[in-house]
């Protein structure tokens, strides 16, 4: 599809799409994804936001992590992420050091498991039924 990729920052966002309980974890990080609120130009971006904890080491690990998970972030959300959603991905103390290939992998099943139905349809209109 190729949407925008807008990044999170405020904590409010951050709340509202955890208490939207739309998850799949994963061995390398945890998705989070909502709906925008009203108001936003939704067919049109997608906005993701990116976190870290102390459980996944010190500073110089927690920012590792985050990094790849923006480049994961922009490889598939960008691309597969469904435009008018918001989505957090959460480090996991493996992120930092799972391979790249694993994290895309990881990213890519967990966003089949939030939303199966919208996967499926993208499947069905690639192949022309």
């Amino acid at each position: 599809m190729g949407g925008r990729l807008v990044t999170l920052q405020a904590r409010a966002d951050f709340l509202r799409i955890a208490a939207a309980r739309r998850r799949a974890v994963a061995p390398g990080l945890v998705l989070q994804a909502a709906r925008q609120p009203a108001g936003f130009n939704s067919d049109e971006m997608v906005r993701v936001g990116i976190t870290a904890s102390r459980k996944v080491g010190n500073a110089v690990t927690r920012n590792r992590a985050k990094r790849r998970l923006r480049s994961i972030a922009s490889a598939i959300l960008s691309h597969e992420g469904r435009p008018g959603t918001d989505y957090v991905l959460i480090a996991r103390a493996t992120t930092a050091d799972r391979p790249y290939a694993a994290l895309i992998t990881d990213l890519t099943a967990a966003l089949r498991r939030i939303d199966p139905a919208e996967r499926e349809k993208r499947t069905a209109a690639a192949e022309g039924r």
